[in-house]
């Protein structure tokens, strides 16, 4: 038995989480960019075979990160050196030409599968990377979440593979093709959430020969990997307070692990010190931001909460309030996921605000039946897209849904204390992003939604409203008030 040993390290939904945080009665730096990049520089020393791997979004979520579109963080991920990384969605952001440019400035290979040029069946990105550490080949290939898709829905140049039959398929394509009896490990880093990544096990010939699922996108923390069909699946949670570490023997002769250890270590100064010229670094992009961002823009009369994506929130009470405000709706829809943090106040600065609302997009106003809405809210509240990969929003004061898990219907839909009426009419406000992609994201295809008139354009940028109702309101308050009620029965 010819058997090698390697350490391979992973991270997933970094978002732009640079600082370290300080945490506890005992002040013990929690997280960063430095603490982790100075426990994976301590493992490349300590272990022999070593491999650090990131599974998508390392971008977005930041201040430093939004400021500099992703710059800042393909600048600092060039110092850790990692060894392959995956794209996530929100690496998409910024636009595709922007995308294209980020990575032409990294050091390190980006691998997807597929994003395509539609038109001419190629490959935006590199499929799939072979890497030969002490003479063993390990194969890493990359597999997008459906997100992405949607993201690029207006560039109809580009398509990808978004159902998991189909990313299945591709994976078998890259194995039948340039897999051979000398690769020894073969590695998926994917970008679809950790249940996702169990069925595209479940759909993987064996004979193809994965080994290892690294996953991310769905934040989840684990005790240990899953295991399908005999291959283990796992992910890191999100940000840099934790890494993921294999410890795994390969044997050469039967290209196969043997032996297997995974840990989720929390990065912490009990497990390395800083890098500090990384930290430097970081630093250099803080002072600059900080600068501009430092600016109070206004004070809460308490501190405003986001914790879950799946549940209302004081502060997504408050966003979809204003925004309802300005768009004259009977209901407005702020997509959950675009509160990047859990909490704000009640002192706000610009900077404050920017990290936690990232993303600008324009309001499309639409009006829509009764039962259209009630279909609406049926497809955002059902019970299985109330987990970490599923489509949530926020709602404006005028709503209020009851929803029956059990029936997995609505006992009761309010618009202003009147029950709404199947053969009336309604309007409703979307961000572009869950506009255009209306089918998967509120049940209702863009044709469907436009049915009673065209929609219109409320304004191109949520962003400058919320930042001119803030800046000329002092003191603002919300609760959660049972705007969005679940019950497991009648």
């Amino acid at each position: 038995m010819n058997t090698k040993k390697f350490t391979i390290l992973h991270s997933n939904d970094m978002h732009g989480d640079f600082l370290a945080e300080v945490q506890g009665a005992e002040g013990k730096l929690i997280g960063g960019l430095a603490l982790l990049s100075g426990y994976v520089n301590r493992v490349r020393r300590e272990e022999e075979n070593v491999l650090y791997v990131i599974s998508g979004d390392m971008v977005q979520g930041s201040l430093i990160d939004s400021e500099f579109k992703g710059i800042s963080t393909i600048e600092i991920m060039n110092f850790i050196a990692p060894d392959v990384v995956t794209l996530g969605n929100h690496e998409i952001d910024y636009g595709l030409p922007h995308l294209l440019f980020l990575e032409k400035m990294a050091n390190f290979p980006i691998v997807n599968a597929n994003m395509y040029i539609a038109k001419y069946n190629k490959r935006l990105m590199r499929p799939y990377l072979i890497i030969n550490v002490a003479g063993f080949d390990i194969m890493f290939i990359g597999i997008l979440t459906e997100a992405v898709l949607q993201s690029l829905k207006m560039d109809r140049l580009i398509g990808t593979f978004i159902s998991l039959e189909e990313a299945s398929h591709e994976v078998g394509k890259i194995c039948n093709a340039y897999k051979d009896e000398d690769i020894d490990l073969t590695i998926l880093l994917t970008h679809i959430g950790f249940e996702s990544d169990k069925e595209l096990a479940e759909l993987l010939n064996p004979e193809w020969g994965v080994d290892m699922i690294i996953g991310g996108h769905s934040h989840t923390i684990l005790e240990q990997p899953a295991i399908v069909k005999d291959i283990l699946i796992t992910q890191a949670g999100v940000g840099t307070d934790q890494i993921g570490r294999f410890d795994i023997v390969v044997d050469d002769d039967t290209n196969s692990i043997v032996e297997w250890k995974w840990q989720l270590l929390p990065v912490d100064e009990s497990l390395a010190q800083p890098d500090e010229e990384l930290q430097q670094f970081i630093d250099s992009f803080k002072k600059e931001v900080d600068r501009k961002y430092n600016a109070i823009m206004c004070r809460f009369a308490q501190k405003l909460t986001h914790p879950r994506r799946e549940e209302e929130t004081s502060l997504g009470n408050l966003f979809a309030d204003i925004l309802a405000e300005r768009a004259q709706v009977d209901v407005m829809f702020v997509g959950s996921g675009s509160i990047r943090g859990t909490e704000m106040g009640p002192l706000v600065t610009l900077g404050d605000f920017t990290a936690i609302f990232p993303f600008d997009d324009a309001l499309y106003k639409v009006a829509v039946t009764g039962a259209q809405l009630r279909q609406i809210f049926k497809h955002i509240l059902r019970p299985e897209n109330r987990n970490s990969e599923g489509e949530c929003y926020q709602v404006s004061k005028a709503v209020k849904a009851v929803y029956v898990d059990a029936a997995t219907d609505l006992e009761s839909l309010t618009i202003n204390d009147q029950p709404v009426k199947d053969d009336e009419q309604y309007t409703i406000c979307l961000q572009g992003y869950h506009y255009e992609n209306s089918a998967p994201n509120v049940g209702l295809a863009t044709e469907e939604l436009t049915a009673l008139g065209p929609s219109h354009v409320v304004t191109t940028s949520v962003i400058d409203v919320l930042q001119e109702y803030l800046g000329s309101h002092q003191n603002l308050n919300s609760r959660v008030e049972g705007r969005l009620t679940f019950k497991t029965t009648p």
